[in-house]
């Protein structure tokens, strides 16, 4: 399989988007205090890690496009016109974990974000989910949302918002 002119050039602007990205995480990270907290570990570290990877991942990418090509891509199938829906489900859901985050608390506001989104990529595939989906998808929010709280309040000592002013909600 060869790759054209026309595709290795966009390949290396994904790569290069990807390491933007990166620096872009980086130049904003350096503003976070890098004060240790609970276990040695400052508030700034996920966001450097996180810059780190997306910048290994760009250079990564820009020397596939600049050496070939991403190498063994499948033919691309039939394109399909965008489904807007979908993307107003996901911005719906990324709006209200901005709009609920101060008053419902991070675990719940996140549920929220996690639900919408997902309604939106399951009505993308055709599918119409029913009331148990939807328990389901709440509940795989909260279990995923729940965890990453109590990380963040419990083990690193940085302040989200809550429900109550316990930290555990």
């Amino acid at each position: 399989m060869t790759t054209s002119d026309a595709d290795r050039r966009a390949q290396a602007a994904v790569g290069a988007g990807v390491l933007l990205l990166g620096v872009a995480l980086g130049a904003g990270a350096v503003s976070i205090s890098s004060e240790a907290g609970y276990g040695g570990v400052g508030p700034n570290f996920v966001p450097w890690l996180v810059a780190g990877v997306l910048g290994l991942c760009g250079v990564l990418m820009l020397r596939e496009a600049f050496t070939g090509g991403f190498r063994d891509m499948p033919d691309a199938p039939d394109r399909q016109p965008p489904w807007w829906p979908g993307l107003v489900w996901v911005s719906a859901g990324l709006l209200a974990n901005a709009a609920l985050i101060a008053s419902a608390g991070f675990i719940l506001s996140c549920a929220v974000c996690y639900l919408l989104a997902v309604q939106g990529l399951r009505r993308a595939s055709g599918q119409r989910p029913g009331a148990r989906t939807l328990i389901v998808d709440v509940i795989t929010g909260v279990a995923i949302a729940a965890p990453v709280y109590w990380s963040f309040t419990q083990l690193l000592g940085i302040n989200l918002p809550g429900l109550t002013s316990t930290g555990w909600l």
